[in-house]
């Protein structure tokens, strides 16, 4: 079958879980890293799906990251091509303004593990196996609108918008179910400062708190993403 394209927005936002899980499924992928000066492809055809990564840069910047406007556009020639795609945090904002909508400062920043409401039963059972509550980590400040189509799947009492699907193969969230253990550590420890200034809201977990239950959340996250993904590659041409 043809590869999935992944787009790696900066060095530190890697695959991680997302490439573990389509490599235990024999799928294969290509990456693209936009900060290594990679080109983002002008076509979508030799590829069976499409995941977006995230990033610290706004995706309204297009002027010092000319690339998000070509991603923005090959979100575009694959949901017009029917092609599956699906966008972790950044991944889900370009997804939403490349279909129109926008993305705007969030209510609240989120850092660490925080909760996840499943709007309905169906969402539940399509999507996260049946679970309608459940912790994964966060790390933005920004949220999306729903674009044109999209059906809103999953909320939380900090930002409403943490989860969209358009048709029945493309998702956006705005969590980061592929982080594993040595990326949320690393974000953790270096960027322990700016987590310090923003402890005193409920949203954001502490840097000795997020790196203490690592042993305990990352299974269950690696569990959950493995449910999402497992819905998602169903979409994906080729699957035997």
């Amino acid at each position: 079958m043809k590869p999935v394209l992944i787009i790696q927005q900066v060095n530190l936002d890697t695959p991680d879980y997302f490439a573990d899980f389509l490599s235990e499924q024999g799928i294969p992928f290509e990456v693209r890293h936009m900060y290594a000066g990679d080109a983002v492809p002008t076509s979508v055809l030799a590829y069976s799906g499409c995941c977006l990564l995230g990033g610290p840069m706004s995706v309204n910047d297009e002027s010092n990251f000319p690339f998000l406007r070509a991603e923005k556009e090959l979100v575009r020639l694959a949901i017009a091509a029917d092609i599956p795609v699906i966008g972790h945090c950044l991944g889900a904002q370009l997804i939403s303004t490349a279909l129109g909508g926008t993305v705007t400062s969030a209510p609240m920043t989120e850092i660490g593990w925080n909760p996840i409401q499943v709007n309905s039963k169906q969402h539940a059972d399509e999507w996260f196996g049946g679970h309608v509550h459940f912790p994964i980590f966060q790390w933005h400040n920004e949220t999306f609108s729903l674009p044109e189509g999209a059906t809103l799947i999953a909320s939380n009492p900090f930002c409403t918008n943490q989860a969209f699907v358009l048709g029945d193969k493309h998702i956006g969230m705005q969590f980061h179910c592929e982080v594993k253990a040595d990326k949320v550590r690393h974000w953790a420890i270096h960027e322990k400062d700016d987590i310090e200034a923003l402890a005193q809201l409920a949203s954001v977990q502490s840097s000795a708190s997020i790196v203490e239950t690592l042993p305990e959340r990352i299974p269950a996250s690696n569990a959950m993403a493995h449910i999402i993904y497992s819905r998602w590659i169903r979409s994906l041409p080729g699957l035997m």
